[in-house]
């Protein structure tokens, strides 16, 4: 099916979301959309899956013009839709979700849920997705759950499916997998358009690509361009993908962690006998699969969790036992990993979320009197600093792109004096442009002599930012590494394969790839 946007242009207000953009999407291919954070890429999406109408521009399907009323006339056209945050029940099993809305009946009118168990089945073995119709949603991996999503599309005969943002909460696994499913896919004959900001995944799984860059289309290319020039097409300036940073020169030990033992309210340990140091002037990486611990972890560090047992000291004070409050008033900046739901409140301003921690101190406040100057010129200085798109510092943080939402967070626990910088998934939605800023902003407290600890299922950021690794698996340390280990080494690691063990899997690897690579030149000579 081949699909086509002409002219499409979307307002909200003053703000010109799409701007006459035209795109072509052929039968059978990866078509990327590449864009920054509030590019316009999703609102252009939404349009297309008729969620809004467009004030201009027609969508053509098969050369001919159609009208979407809803999703529903979307969906009946053949266009299926897997968003950023799925539309799942978490109590429903996997089979009940996917029929949800178009549920086959039997007589009665009773729903057929074995006919919905063998739909499941029929796209889950046809493309490999392994996924049991009667799990329940809440169970799975987010992994998983976005599979569920891709079935759920299928089974409703999608020919065009987007995929908005997919990887934004997928391990480098699971992000593998889902590259595969998508060229699956694309041979099958399902056109996909592919929604991003990561540049390796699109020069990895894309066949075409179109840019975006505040509502216009500023260029296309092919994914065989180096991401220095996609790069520059996002932002409309040259970036620099890597991370500028000197040896790190680490001096007293400024975060120590020792025999953390955490239990889940089933008794099952999280975290097993954790221990490790983060020296002043460091940056020490975790490095994990989502859910070995890493979140139990920074919950300690913060007040949040208390173990078992064990101790968590910052310059020779003990945290646990403090509240939220006391440990952020001894410096401890933190940035967790759902910003929506930990990070900032939907229903507060920008200018005071930038302020949540620090509502009741000068030069905001005295005593029981807020100045709401100070507030406001606080949230100027800041969005401006940090690059926060947004008509006004007035206006609601939910009305934020997410990546805008981030930057928000990141403003306020990286503009006051830090003893100790926790930072979970600190560049999660963030585009190249946000990354390289942010990143310099983690070395530059690094270099003011802060121990910083990040958090992150990116390898690239780990590799890029850390001096040293530690590597996590089911609660325990699998071992701790120096910063710009192999990239095969880690991901062994984060299986749970012991360190000398990877060691010897990634040298064996990378001699079958050599051997490999000799092969196919004694060949094409």
């Amino acid at each position: 099916m081949k699909l086509e946007l002409r002219g499409i242009t979307k307002r909200f207000g003053s703000l010109v979301a799409n701007d006459h953009i035209d795109l072509v999407v052929e039968s059978g291919e990866i078509h990327a959309l590449l864009g920054e954070n509030g590019a316009g890429k999703s609102t252009l999406m939404n349009v297309l899956y008729g969620f809004y109408d467009p004030d201009d521009g027609e969508i053509l399907i098969d050369d001919t013009a159609v009208n979407f009323d809803g999703p529903g006339d979307a969906m009946a056209a053949g266009i299926g839709m897997v968003h950023q945050h799925f539309m799942l029940v978490p109590v429903f099993t996997v089979a009940e979700n996917v029929v949800l809305g178009h549920e086959p009946v039997r007589g009665g009118g009773l729903i057929d849920l074995t006919e919905a168990r063998r739909r499941v089945r029929e796209i889950s073995d046809r493309f490999g997705f392994d996924v049991d119709p009667d799990a329940k949603i809440e169970d799975l991996t987010v992994g998983a759950q976005q599979r569920v999503e891709i079935i759920k599309a299928l089974s409703r005969e999608a020919r065009v499916l987007i995929l908005d943002e997919p990887t934004a909460v997928l391990t480098p696994q699971e992000t593998d997998e889902l590259i595969g499913i998508m060229r699956q896919l694309r041979d099958s004959g399902t056109s996909i358009v592919f929604i991003t900001h990561k540049l390796r995944e699109v020069r990895a799984v894309a066949d075409r690509i179109t840019v975006i860059r505040r509502g216009k289309v500023v260029g296309s290319a092919s994914p065989s361009a180096p991401e220095t020039e996609l790069a520059s097409l996002m932002v409309g300036r040259s970036v620099d993908l890597g991370v500028d940073k000197a040896p790190a020169q680490p001096g007293e030990v400024g975060l120590a962690v020792r025999d953390l033992t955490v239990l889940d309210a089933l008794g099952v340990r999280q975290l097993d006998g954790i221990s490790f140091d983060v020296a002043r002037g460091e940056i020490l990486a975790i490095a994990g699969v989502q859910g070995n611990g890493q979140t139990e972890l920074t919950e300690v560090i913060l007040g949040l969790q208390k173990p078992v047992v064990g101790s968590v000291q910052l310059d020779g004070l003990e945290l646990i036992g403090r509240t939220v409050k006391e440990v952020l008033n001894a410096g401890v900046g933190f940035v967790p990993e759902d910003r929506t739901e930990d990070g900032l409140v939907a229903d507060f301003s920008i200018a005071e979320n930038l302020i949540l921690d620090r509502y009741d101190q000068p030069p905001f406040a005295k005593g029981f009197s807020l100045y709401p100057s100070q507030v406001r010129t606080n949230a100027e200085k800041r969005t401006v600093e940090f690059d926060v798109r947004t008509g006004s510092v007035d206006a609601f943080a939910s009305t934020l792109s997410g990546g805008n939402q981030q930057k928000v967070v990141l403003a306020r626990e990286m503009s006051r004096p830090l003893r100790l910088l926790v930072a979970s998934q600190p560049t999660r939605g963030l585009d190249v442009g946000s990354i390289e800023f942010v990143h310099s902003r983690i070395v530059a407290e690094r270099d003011n002599g802060t121990p910083v600890l990040i958090v992150s299922t990116e390898l690239d950021e780990v590799l890029a930012l850390a001096d040293r690794i530690v590597v996590m698996y089911r609660g325990q340390i699998v071992g701790i590494v120096p910063g710009g280990t192999d990239r095969d080494v880690l991901g062994l690691m984060m299986a749970g394969v012991p360190l000398v063990e990877a060691r010897e899997q990634a040298a064996a690897h990378h001699t079958a790839l050599g051997d490999a690579d000799i092969a196919t030149e004694e060949d094409n000579s």
